[in-house]
């Protein structure tokens, strides 16, 4: 009978990468940092932070042992892997590759680490084959009306599961909806996962397997801005699922970005002002395309490419409103207790500030301008808290319940 490790050995061979990008990463500051002690101030540096000599030759050397043992490493993981029954996932490990892919998506991808989570649809944690046969088989008694629930960074599609309380099973009970579950690495470009989000929701569409009547999307956090940048880039493409899309209910969605990330940019270009610490700047850059792209909201690729995303600027996004036809939903929180706290709206929910979730801007061109009536504040709450207070989850639905 075939062994079962405990754990997957595609994971090990993903976490051995990372060991060694880490420790050849490391290997380069401390070099860097080494080589800017020695400059005398009218000698001219050395190419790349790279010492030279006998010092350099140590550095290079670990870096060259560094790589042999990795490719060793993931050459025998990948030889034991294929021998090994699958390994069942868990919520564990779910929460865990979430969290990796929301720091470090970006680089996952790019070196094509088995960590790095491909984009699907999915129910129950597992992948939805995209074809009409295969969703009626998947779909018990699946209905007319299609709820797709997207994911916030550095998380998963098993985590809208909270305390007990799940709003998309929740929804199908009371409002008669089919949920599905995006599953994404948070850790990409906002545009590039919207892109392929509108993708998989063409595909959706096209292959389930009732008449669709109509189609809702709920995002929370940056599950908001995939929707809001899947609207733009379906339209682009001419899919057909706009036509079906009728509602978006946006939870603490960063529409204007963060106080986090900006801080975190600040950090980062403070770090590279000397040059004892500017070696240290490199740590800030770790940080993934998602998390840069939450420090005002960007969602399309122009406000990325050809720019370096580390570099402290001013707010260039190009303004992406609302999708026309949708009613569309914001959904803010505020750890503060009541409307009379001062800080309640800097503060918001821990994480995302309360204007930014409810799109408001100074400038006319990006304020996204929800009605009063289609915004509602929870207070006393944090971002998770959103997942599954009682009153948030009312407020969902009497919003999606009653006819679009």
């Amino acid at each position: 009978m075939p062994v079962k490790p405990p754990i997957p050995l595609s994971d090990l061979r993903g976490y051995s990468r990372l060991a060694v990008d880490a420790t050849i990463g490391v290997t380069d500051i401390v070099e860097t940092v080494h080589a800017n002690i020695l400059r005398v101030p009218f000698l001219r540096a050395p190419a790349a932070g790279r010492t030279r000599g006998i010092t350099g030759l140590v550095y290079h050397n670990i870096r060259g042992t560094t790589r042999l043992v990795g490719v060793s490493l993931d050459a025998l993981l990948a030889l034991l892997d294929a021998a090994f029954e699958p390994t069942s996932t868990s919520a564990e490990r779910e929460a865990l590759l979430a969290a990796v892919n929301g720091v470090l998506g970006d680089h996952l991808a790019t070196h094509t680490n088995p960590l790095a989570i491909p984009m699907r649809l999915r129910r129950d944690g597992e992948p939805l084959d995209l074809t009409m046969p295969a969703l009626a088989a998947a779909l018990p008694q699946p209905t007319g009306r299609i709820l797709v629930l997207a994911h916030g960074l550095c998380m998963n599609d098993l985590q809208w599961r909270r305390n007990e309380h799940d709003h998309g099973a929740a929804l199908a009970v009371d409002a008669g909806f089919t949920p599905v579950y995006l599953h994404y690495n948070s850790g990409l470009h906002v545009s590039t996962n919207g892109r392929a989000f509108a993708a998989q929701l063409e595909a959706l569409l096209q292959a389930w397997p009732v008449p669709v009547d109509e189609l809702t999307i709920l995002g929370h956090s940056m599950g908001g801005l995939l929707a809001r940048s899947a609207c733009y880039y379906g339209e682009l493409a001419g899919h057909e699922w706009p036509r079906h899309l009728r509602k978006i209910v946006f939870l603490g969605t960063p529409h204007h970005g963060t106080a986090f990330e900006r801080g975190g940019n600040w950090v980062t270009v403070g770090l590279g002002v000397s040059r004892y610490t500017a070696a240290f700047a490199r740590l800030g850059k770790i940080r993934s395309a998602g998390i840069t792209d939450l420090r005002y909201g960007s969602l399309l690729d122009e406000d990325w490419e050809d720019r370096d995303r580390f570099a402290h600027a001013r707010d260039m996004r190009r303004a992406v409103p609302l999708p026309d036809g949708v009613q569309c939903y914001a959904i803010g929180a505020a750890i503060a207790t009541g409307e009379s706290v001062p800080n309640a709206p800097l503060l918001g929910d821990g994480l995302v500030p309360l204007r930014s979730a409810l799109g408001q801007h100074p400038n006319p061109a990006r304020n996204l301008s929800f009605p009063e009536s289609q915004q509602w504040i929870g207070y006393g709450m944090n971002h998770w808290d959103l997942l599954d207070r009682r009153e948030v989850y009312e407020q969902i639905r009497l919003w999606l319940a009653g006819p679009s």
